[in-house]
């Protein structure tokens, strides 16, 4: 039986591509950890893949202009290719800085007619770097990544997390599109002002999707989190639970493994 293909992307500065390759692992995925370089002089390499991974960390130095270099590689260098692969109905799915680079390269929100960028990850309201665990709450019935009504628990780590949008009608037109995928909320699940909302997003935005909810980007780190073992208060909760089982971030990459194997063809 074929397993599906995980491409992770790495570059200059990412440091998170280790956590994601584990990740994808855990599920069962196939998967090649491949620097920028590579896809560059053979495009056609990704339609070997199902699932393209933008991992975390500080390409090309974790600022608002790092962030771009890779989303202009991508989005100028790789249209086609990336194009393909997206028509294909093939997953991506972009974490923190590479949530960034998705939005960059134009591929979020991925509205039709929207060729000037109508949305964008900025410096955090405290203006400072936040390392911090936050609850999220899935709000969006349409992604392929989540179901909705989900909670999770994962640690974020950035500096420009900071989701805005154009306007406020904007933010109401990727609600109503079930774009707006995570919610930070509080240990209650109830609205999130900071420390609970790290950055100040506006409407407690943590990730968006592509209309499809096939493209996925959320600043929290699911890689991070995927055993039990990774919780904050893990020697407490092993005391209390025993068996710690899956940290919160697995099942995002159990449901992208197990959707692409239900397609493989």
């Amino acid at each position: 039986m074929h397993e599906p293909r995980a491409l992770v992307l790495r570059t200059a500065g990412t440091n998170c591509d280790a956590e994601a390759v584990h990740a994808c692992r855990l599920v069962g995925c196939d998967v090649d950890l491949v620097h920028i370089r590579q896809v560059l002089e053979k495009p056609s390499m990704l339609e070997a893949y199902h699932l393209l991974l933008i991992p975390g960390g500080f390409s090309y130095g974790d600022d608002l202009g790092g962030g771009r270099i890779l989303a202009n590689e991508i989005r100028y260098r790789l249209r086609e290719a990336t194009e393909k692969f997206i028509a294909d109905g093939k997953l991506v799915l972009g974490i923190c800085n590479g949530f960034q680079v998705l939005v960059k390269a134009g591929l979020l929100p991925g509205r039709e007619g929207d060729d000037e960028p109508t949305v964008t990850l900025t410096h955090n309201d405290s203006n400072r770097f936040e390392d911090r665990w936050v609850h999220l709450e899935v709000v969006s019935d349409r992604c392929a990544f989540v179901e909705k009504g989900e909670r999770l628990y994962l640690p974020v780590a950035h500096a420009e997390g900071k989701f805005v949008t154009r306007d406020a009608a904007l933010l109401d037109e990727l609600e109503s599109a079930g774009q707006i995928v995570f919610r930070y909320v509080d240990a209650q699940g109830g609205p999130a002002s900071y420390p609970d909302n790290p950055n100040g997003s506006v409407g407690g935005v943590a990730g968006i999707s592509d209309p499809t909810g096939r493209i996925l980007g959320l600043m929290p780190h699911p890689e991070r989190h995927v055993t039990g073992y990774q919780h904050p208060t893990w020697t407490r909760r092993r005391d209390a639970l025993g068996d710690l089982g899956d940290g919160d971030g697995l099942a995002m990459f159990r449901r992208a493994s197990e959707l692409a194997r239900a397609e493989l063809v």
